[in-house]
C-alpha cells in the first residue's frame, strides 16, 4: 500500500504550508501532488512556488497560477506579479490542467476547479448534474475517482458509484479554520481492485504568524484575508 498526499491552495500562506509538510512528514509520506493555486491571497507567493516545486511531484495549475502568470491591468494581480518574477511566472503558465493515474483499481483524475476550466467552480451542494460532470471523459476516458481543489471545503460524496472528493485548502480555508489536505491509499499504478481509502486531514497552525506576515508585507485586501484565516468565511459571503 502506497500512499501519496494531495494538497492544494497554498495560496502563499507560508506558516500553513510548513504545518501541513511537516505533518505529511510525521507519517512517513513521501509522495506528495498539488492541484494548484499556489499564489494569490496571501503575501509570500514567492516562496510558496519554490517549496512546491521542491517538494512535489506533481503539480497542476489553479486558477490564480493562471491569470497571475498572464498581463493584467489589475494592480492586485501586479503585487504578487513583482513578488514572483520573471521565471517563477513561466513556471506558474506551464503547469498542466489535470493529472490522471490508477490505483487498486481506480482511475483517479486531479484537477484544480472542475473538468471544464480552472475558473468553472463546483461545489459540493450544487446539483447532481453538475457534479456529476466532474467526471467527463478526457481522452475518452471516464474516472472513477475525481479530486479538485479550488472551492477550499474539504469533502467526500459518493455520486452514482463514483466518488468525488475536495481537498479543503491549506493557506485558505473557508470551511474551519484549520488547514487542509488529502491522503489516498492503496497500490499505486494498479488496475486490479484492492483495498484503498481517502482521508481529509486537518491540521492547527499558527494563524497570528500567518496574519503578522501579511501586515508586514503591507499586502492589498489585508483586512479581508486576515478574516477569512481567523473566521474561515469568505469575503464575498453575504451574512
Amino acid at each position: 500500500m502506497e500512499r501519496i498526499a494531495i494538497i492544494s491552495d497554498i495560496h502563499g500562506n507560508i506558516p500553513a504550508l510548513e504545518a501541513v509538510l511537516a505533518d505529511i512528514q510525521s507519517r512517513g509520506i513521501t509522495r506528495i501532488f498539488c492541484l494548484g493555486d499556489l499564489v494569490g491571497k496571501g503575501p509570500h507567493p514567492e516562496k510558496a512556488v519554490d517549496m512546491i516545486k521542491e517538494c512535489c511531484e506533481v503539480v497542476v495549475k489553479g486558477n490564480w497560477d493562471d491569470f497571475v502568470s498572464k498581463q493584467s491591468d489589475d494592480r492586485y494581480v501586479h503585487w504578487h506579479q513583482k513578488r514572483l518574477g520573471e521565471e517563477r511566472l513561466e513556471y506558474l503558465a506551464t503547469l498542466p490542467f489535470s493529472t490522471e493515474f490508477y490505483m487498486s483499481g481506480n482511475y483517479i483524475r486531479l484537477f484544480h476547479a472542475s473538468a471544464e476550466s480552472v475558473y468553472v467552480r463546483v461545489q459540493p451542494w450544487d446539483p447532481l448534474e453538475q457534479r456529476l460532470e466532474m467526471f467527463s471523459a478526457f481522452n475518452e476516458k471516464q474516472p472513477d475517482i475525481v479530486g479538485y481543489g479550488d472551492i477550499h471545503n474539504a469533502y467526500v460524496q459518493h455520486i452514482n458509484g463514483k466518488v468525488l472528493f475536495n481537498v479543503g485548502s491549506v493557506g485558505n480555508p473557508l470551511d474551519l479554520p484549520q488547514a487542509a489536505y488529502g491522503i489516498v491509499e492503496g497500490e499505486f499504478g494498479s488496475t486490479s481492485a484492492a483495498p484503498f481509502a481517502i482521508q481529509i486531514i486537518r491540521v492547527p497552525y499558527d494563524i497570528e504568524r500567518s496574519v503578522a506576515q501579511a501586515i508586514a508585507e503591507d499586502m492589498p485586501s489585508l483586512e479581508a484575508y486576515i478574516e477569512e484565516l481567523r473566521t474561515a468565511v469568505y469575503r464575498g459571503r453575504k451574512q
